[in-house]
């Protein structure tokens, strides 16, 4: 079931994003399944939970912090971490440069930008962006690569709102694209879209999606 929900999805994306299998709280023979599928994006929320499938499963694997990231746990992941979502602080990425510099390697990381119209979601909002950007110790930090932005939308079943929320994304993007990174290849990620709504998503100017229960079945 695992293979023919990848398969199928696949289809769907086409080469217009990558697929990311959340794999939190899901057992290891699924993610193998998964895996022996030809799947090998995997995202996790939870550090702990992370480290103990990396050190279990293959190590091609590219593993994804999606979660809410507490800077205390960068320490645990970042010698292995391929993609960090969720920074929405100068303070966790000076951490994170901080253990890029440690494990002597440059840590990929999107910034979560606050797009849902929900108090439980995390993110900067676009003045705190700026901010953090214009800052002079960013400028400074060599061990980490900002690689696109993030956003989660709002739990709800009107889809025009979700479909605003990527869109304004996507704008966001270019525009902090063109004002900071316009230089920067590796400047080209905009990470939106869940089980529900990752076609839309698509459509909007996604180029990863963080799928879990359209592979993996709901919990």
């Amino acid at each position: 079931m695992i293979a023919t929900n990848i398969e199928k999805i696949n289809q769907e994306i086409g080469l217009n994003a990558r697929l990311i299998a959340v794999s939190k709280t899901k057992p290891m023979p699924a993610l193998q399944e998964a895996y022996d599928a030809g799947q090998r994006i995997f995202g996790e929320n939870k550090v702990q939970e992370m480290v103990e499938k990396h050190q279990q499963l293959p190590k091609d694997i590219e593993w994804h912090m999606i979660g809410h990231l507490q800077s205390n746990k960068v320490k645990y992941m970042a010698n292995f971490v391929s993609l960090i979502h969720g920074v929405d602080s100068l303070k966790l990425l000076e951490v994170i440069n901080k253990e890029g510099i440690k494990n002597q390697r440059i840590i990929p990381c999107l910034l979560q930008i606050y797009i849902a119209n929900e108090e439980t979601k995390f993110g900067l909002v676009q003045a705190e962006l700026y901010e953090l950007l214009q800052n002079k110790s960013f400028k400074e930090m060599k061990n980490i690569a900002i690689y696109g932005l993030m956003g989660m939308a709002s739990n709800t079943d009107d889809s025009s709102q979700i479909r605003n929320e990527f869109k304004g994304l996507k704008m966001l993007f270019d525009k902090v694209k063109s004002d900071f990174f316009e230089a920067q290849d590796t400047f080209k990620e905009i990470s939106m879209g869940m089980s529900g709504d990752y076609l839309v998503a698509i459509e909007e100017g996604a180029t990863l999606v963080r799928i879990g229960s359209a592979i993996f079945g709901s919990r």
